[in-house]
């Protein structure tokens, strides 16, 4: 790839991914409570390794779910250490819904688009 191309890919790639990471943790914990690390081994289990958050953009992502109160953390102690682990709460379970029905349309539409190549 040129390095334009490159990086206009990378750019939709990033703006692609960060919307869907919040839709997968939401979803991830629906399946149970987890800390950031288990949330962040089932991506990688789940995409092959191709699709892995940077610990950072994990933990931001967390952050933002909290503050609006589609995520709750506790604190556990396990192995002798203290880990944060999060829970989807009520309205993320709600969301969780609406993005599902979000995401079909899109997902409609892409396949509408591909089969009148």
């Amino acid at each position: 790839m040129s390095d334009r191309k490159d990086r206009v890919f990378k750019k939709l790639r990033k703006e692609i991914r960060s919307g869907m990471y919040a839709y997968l943790v939401l979803n991830i914990l629906k399946r149970g409570e987890l800390h950031g690390y288990g949330i962040r081994k089932t991506f990688e289990s789940l995409s092959s390794g191709q699709l892995v958050p940077s610990e950072g953009s994990l933990y931001d992502l967390l952050k933002g779910l909290q503050k609006l109160g589609l995520v709750k953390s506790y604190w556990v102690e396990e192995d002798g250490r203290l880990r944060k682990c999060y829970r989807i709460t009520d309205l993320g379970e709600e969301i969780l819904i609406e993005l599902e029905h979000e995401l079909k349309l899109l997902s409609d539409v892409i396949e509408k688009l591909e089969v009148k190549k």
